[in-house]
């Protein structure tokens, strides 16, 4: 099948998020008094909304609180979190080789809030290699940012969605799309093995094998 646009996630797929989303939750979590968590149990919930997130840090389905959380946490994110991003290796120079092929057609679709992508791009000078950016928000699941972009003629049915969770994958394959499932971030091999990618790859430089 022919790909005309590669649909990238941001967060373990562009860069690494870990520092500034771990500290967020924390700083989130103290303000409510409740324990710091370690580094490694926040990690493995980077991906999903922030408020799937909190749902399962704090065991509680409680919408004001879940809220509050969210705010407190977007605090801190916006102010100093979004500058603890750390670009992948690699990332920029396949994102120019596959741009210089005059194939693909680049977006980003992200459940993170579209600015703090926006920012994120912006401080790695990459934010001129994509088309748009696709932000989410408490209660928008990812294949429904996707689905908007195809209904509203943005993407076609050609696209590619490339990320490292298993949520970037079923958002894909929901929408009818191709997908690419990426091992340098969040999503284990099990996991993403398991929704069955189109593609798996183990390293940047190996996108270019879209052309």
């Amino acid at each position: 099948m022919s790909k005309d646009w590669l649909i990238f996630d941001l967060d373990g797929t562009i860069s690494d998020p870990k520092d500034g989303i771990v500290r967020s939750f924390n700083y989130a979590l103290q303000a409510f008094g409740m324990p710091a968590r370690p580094e490694a149990e926040i990690a493995a919930y980077i991906g999903p909304p922030l408020d799937q997130t909190f749902i399962q840090l704090v065991g509680s389905h409680d919408p004001g609180l879940i809220q509050m959380l969210v705010a407190q946490y977007r605090e801190r994110y916006a102010e100093i979190g979004y500058r603890e991003n750390q670009l992948y290796p690699g990332i920029p120079s396949v994102l120019e080789q596959l741009a210089a092929s005059e194939q693909y057609r680049f977006g980003v679709c992200t459940s993170k809030r579209a600015d703090f992508a926006e920012k994120i791009l912006e401080m790695f000078g990459l934010r001129e290699q994509f088309e748009f950016v696709s932000g989410g928000d408490i209660g928008v699941e990812k294949w429904q940012q996707l689905e908007g972009l195809r209904r509203e003629g943005v993407i076609s049915q050609q696209a590619v969605m490339i990320g490292d969770r298993a949520v970037d994958i079923t958002a894909g394959q929901r929408n009818g799309l191709q997908t690419a499932g990426v091992l340098w971030g969040y999503g284990s091999v099990e996991e993403l093995s398991q929704v069955a990618p189109t593609y798996l790859f183990e390293q940047p430089a190996q996108l270019a094998q879209l052309e």
